[in-house]
C-alpha cells in the first residue's frame, strides 16, 4: 500500500499531467484560430504586388526581388512558360534553403505556420492577373500604396507568429542569435545590395522607385511587427509559494524576473512584486501564464518602454 504523501504526489503528477495536456489541446487551437489571418495577410501582400506594383514593371525587394528579376530574364530570353507568372514558384523554391537553414533554430509550430504563409504568397501570385496598365495615374504615390499595403500584410503574418519567408526569415535568424536590430533594418541593408545590381540590368527610375517601394515596405512591416515593441509588465501577487508561477514563465517564455517585496497600504498584507521585460507579442501568453496561477493577480503593462542591455527579441 501507497504511503499517504506518495498517493499525494502521484495525484500532483496527474494534476500536472492532465493540466499540461489542456495546455496542449489550447495552445493548439490558438494556432488554428491565426492560420486564417495568417492568410489574409498573405493575399494583402500578394494581392498589393501583383494590383499596384507589378504593372509600374517595378521590383520587390529580397528574394521576392530576385525571383521577379530572374521571371524578367527568362522572359528577355524568350522563355514564358505558357504565360504563367512564375515568380510565386521562384519565390517559394528559393525559400526552400531558409526554411532548412530555420528549422534548428525556430519552433515546429513556427515552421508550419511559415510554410503554410509562404506557400499561399506563392499560389496567390501566381493566380492574381497583373493588370496590363497602372490603376493609378501618379507614380510615386501608387509605389508608395504598394508599398505600404505589402508592408501591412508581411506585418500581420509577423504578428501572428509566421514568416512571409525570405529575407524576413534569414533576418529572424539574425536577430535571435545578436539580438539586436529589426526585421526592416536588415531589409534595407539587403535590399542596398539587391537595387546595385540591378541598377546595372536596368534604368535608374526603375531601381530608384523600386527602392522607395521596399522602404515603405520595410518601415509599415516594423510599425506592426509587435515584435519590435518592448513592454514592461508589473506582476502583484499574494500568492504564498510562487515558485510554480516564477518556473513556467521562464521555461515558457524564457525571460527573467525581478522581485520585488512590499506591502499593502490599505490591508497590510504582504505583496509581491515582480517586473517582467517582455515584447508586446508576448504579454498575452504572459498573462494567461499569471492568471492561470493567480486569478486575482494585479497585472499593468507599460508598452513602448525603450531597453538598453542585454536584452533578448523573440520573434516566433
Amino acid at each position: 500500500m501507497a504511503k499517504p504523501s506518495s498517493v499525494h504526489e502521484l495525484v500532483i503528477s496527474e494534476e500536472n499531467r492532465l493540466a499540461k495536456k489542456d495546455r496542449g489541446k489550447q495552445a493548439i487551437k490558438q494556432e488554428g484560430l491565426k492560420l486564417p489571418l495568417i492568410l489574409l495577410g498573405a493575399a494583402v501582400y500578394s494581392f498589393s504586388l501583383n494590383i499596384f506594383l507589378r504593372p509600374l514593371h517595378l521590383y520587390s525587394g529580397g528574394l521576392m526581388g530576385f525571383a521577379q528579376l530572374f521571371e524578367s530574364l527568362f522572359n528577355r530570353a524568350g522563355i514564358t512558360f505558357g504565360g504563367v507568372q512564375i515568380s510565386g514558384i521562384l519565390y517559394y523554391l528559393m525559400n526552400v534553403p531558409a526554411i532548412i537553414l530555420a528549422f534548428k533554430k525556430m519552433r515546429r509550430r513556427f515552421i508550419i505556420k511559415t510554410v503554410f504563409a509562404i506557400s499561399s504568397i506563392s499560389i496567390m501570385l501566381s493566380l492574381i492577373p497583373i493588370p496590363a496598365a497602372p490603376i493609378l495615374n501618379d507614380m510615386i504615390t501608387t509605389v508608395i500604396l504598394a508599398g505600404v499595403l505589402c508592408g501591412i500584410g508581411v506585418g500581420i503574418i509577423l504578428y501572428e507568429g509566421a514568416c512571409d519567408g525570405g529575407m524576413t526569415l534569414i533576418g529572424m535568424l539574425i536577430v535571435a542569435i545578436r539580438g539586436k536590430s529589426s526585421i526592416g533594418q536588415i531589409s534595407i541593408m539587403t535590399n542596398i545590395v539587391l537595387y546595385g545590381i540591378m541598377l546595372f540590368l536596368f534604368d535608374i527610375p526603375t531601381t530608384i522607385y523600386s527602392f522607395i517601394f521596399s522602404l515603405f515596405s520595410s518601415i509599415a512591416t516594423d510599425r506592426i511587427h509587435a515584435q519590435n515593441i518592448n513592454s514592461q509588465v508589473m506582476i502583484i501577487t499574494k500568492l504564498d509559494d510562487i515558485r510554480p508561477m516564477e518556473v513556467e514563465i521562464m521555461s515558457r517564455l524564457n525571460r527573467g524576473m525581478t522581485e520585488i517585496k512590499g506591502k499593502g497600504t490599505f490591508t497590510g498584507e504582504d505583496v509581491r512584486v515582480f517586473v517582467v521585460y517582455v515584447s508586446k507579442y508576448e504579454t498575452s501568453r504572459l498573462r494567461a501564464i499569471i492568471q492561470s496561477h493567480d486569478p486575482r493577480a494585479f497585472i499593468a503593462e507599460t508598452s513602448g518602454v525603450r531597453i538598453d542591455g542585454p536584452f533578448m527579441k523573440h520573434l516566433q
